[in-house]
């Protein structure tokens, strides 16, 4: 069966004096889960919020998934507290972690669905041993630490990887990519095999938290339907698309 594309918007880019009334905007919009950014301005240049106001948003939106990114040196060290703060998913770098393995297991360990992050240039090598562990990889494709930036294309080759990665092996993880979504970039994402869409700025970066993330979703999707299209006559679960559905078309 067809994979569903999700959107996750982010709330780095939102409004902080009023963050739980502008996060369901984006959701009413469409999204399925809310991306939480926590950085310790040390692994990533910037420093943004801890485990007290995951908490504190986790009272206003009881039922949602929070997807909790942790951009942190030793994040071991703080998955129980953004556990017991409400995360559902928790999601670590793998540059971040000398054990891997074992951390993978300690968020799972804590209720949590597991996830892997790499970085741009990060090659897709460095997850082999673990992709039976994980709900998603999150591809980086931006240079973690700021929202606002513009796409990294060469992710999206990783995205790829992944795609035939899972098929060959039988698995079950989710693709998620963080970094540049919107609407002039979110065919060629989606193309590449990115099911689940982190997007801050492009969904509460300017006008209407809620129609943004409506209209980006719609084009994900579409763009998604597209390719099934393209791709009528091969098993549509196996997304081996060129970064452009015009270059894909000239090898069909």
């Amino acid at each position: 069966m067809p994979r569903t594309v999700e959107l996750a918007p982010s709330i780095l880019s939102a409004n902080f004096a009023n963050l739980a009334a502008h996060a369901k905007q984006a959701l009413e919009g469409g999204g399925t889960l809310l991306h939480v950014d926590i950085m310790d301005g040390h692994f990533v240049p910037n420093l943004t919020i801890g485990p007290p106001v995951v908490a504190s948003l986790r009272k206003a939106l009881p039922d949602v998934i929070f997807d909790c990114h942790l951009m942190m040196e030793n994040p071991d060290e703080f998955i129980p507290l953004f556990a017991e703060a409400g995360a559902t998913w928790i999601s670590v770098h793998q540059e971040a972690c000398v054990h891997l393995d074992r951390v993978l297991h300690q968020i799972a360990d804590h209720g949590c669905k597991a996830g892997v992050v790499l970085n741009p240039a990060t090659p897709i090598e460095t997850l082999s041993e673990v992709l039976e562990l994980v709900h998603h990889v999150l591809v980086m494709s931006i240079n973690p630490g700021f929202g606002g930036q513009e796409l990294i294309r060469y992710p999206l080759k990783k995205m790829r990887q992944l795609v035939r990665i899972r098929e060959e092996r039988g698995l079950d993880f989710r693709i998620e990519v963080d970094g540049g979504v919107a609407l002039d970039t979110v065919a060629d994402i989606v193309g590449a095999g990115a099911e689940l869409l982190v997007a801050g700025n492009a969904v509460f970066g300017h006008g209407d938290a809620k129609h943004n993330a409506r209209e980006l979703l719609d084009a994900a999707r579409a763009a998604y339907q597209d390719f099934l299209t393209l791709r009528k006559d091969a098993d549509p679960d196996i997304l081996f698309l060129t970064e452009a559905k015009a270059d894909y078309a000239k090898l069909l």
